[in-house]
């Protein structure tokens, strides 16, 4: 619990720091104009798409009904943009998650590596290849899992529940292999998965619902179409730095992770020399386990 803590606030100090944030304006620029070519061709059609299959679900009508009678019946005008949106968002976290763990992840893991782990041996036991497979697998199993889970998300509180475990899975699986890519060896890194797959879990579900925090804007920027320009981006900049504060999380656990595991394997006069910055000014075991024979005081003549 302790490195878990540990890491969050090094995680949280390092994210605020004017170059992660330029890190994050690429990720940013990717998105925003992709997403508006995309908006620009295939919203239109998409949106009356979704129209015609609300309109088509006969049980749909009671409601209707009773919204006209009741003078909401604008209601109806929001339904399909609200669907589309709700399909919409997901795509978005997963693309945004990908370009931060492509773009974004080995430069903040070699930034906290050279701050915090200079000496820590670099085995490169996951390469770009790896990294990539690792990465497009997971994902597809997020996709699968998010699919299968959409007619739970109709119940109120398992909405609140499944996407973010979903999220959470898919962030760890992803952000804790790139975090030890570069330093950890493939048996090193199945240990630590091993030894750890708790907390990692729980940087990962709580970093799931921090990406849950920029559904706001999106609510926001579908209320008020005519600012809708302005807040997807910078829902998107949320997104993005979420993901990088997780990048930065993910690091600073898993290298830590990996020191503790390697000074474990270590025989006893190794693992006491450790490193220097946490071990200066120590006693070292063979002098502290071997008293000095203690001089007697000199006589005057």
């Amino acid at each position: 619990m302790t490195l878990l803590v540990d890491s969050f606030w090094r995680a949280a100090g390092q994210t605020l720091q004017p170059k992660v944030i330029g890190l994050s304006l690429l990720p940013l620029f990717l998105v925003t104009v992709a997403a508006a070519l995309l908006g620009y061709f295939f919203w239109t059609p998409a949106e009356e798409w979704m129209r015609a299959a609300v309109g088509g679900w006969p049980w749909l009508n009671s409601v209707w009904g009773w919204l006209d009678k009741i003078g909401a019946g604008g209601v109806k005008g929001w339904v399909a943009p609200f669907l589309l949106l709700l399909a919409t968002v997901p795509l978005v976290v997963l693309v945004v998650l990908l370009i931060v763990a492509t773009m974004m992840t080995p430069t903040l893991v070699a930034m906290v590596g050279k701050r915090q782990y200079p000496a820590l041996e670099r085995k490169k036991g996951g390469g770009f290849a790896a990294s990539v497979f690792w990465s497009l697998s997971a994902t597809g199993i997020a996709l699968v899992l998010l699919v299968l889970s959409m007619p739970l998300w109709l119940i109120p509180p398992l909405i609140l529940i499944v996407p973010p475990l979903i999220w959470g899975w898919l962030t760890y699986r992803v952000m804790a292999f790139d975090a030890m890519a570069e330093h950890a060896s493939s048996e090193e890194r199945r240990a630590i998965f091993k030894r750890h797959r708790s907390s990692l879990l729980i940087i990962g579900v709580l970093s799931g619902y921090l990406g849950a925090a920029p559904a706001i804007v999106w609510a926001s920027g579908l209320i008020f179409a005519f600012a809708f320009v302005v807040l997807v981006p910078v829902a998107i900049w949320i997104y993005t730095l979420v993901f990088a504060f997780s990048s930065l999380w993910f690091a600073h656990y898993c290298l830590a992770a990996l020191e503790q595991l390697r000074l474990s394997e270590l025989s006893p006069p190794q693992r006491g020399q450790g490193r220097p910055s946490d071990f200066q000014g120590r006693i070292p075991d063979h002098e502290s386990s071997t008293s000095r024979p203690e001089q007697s005081p000199r006589l005057p003549r």
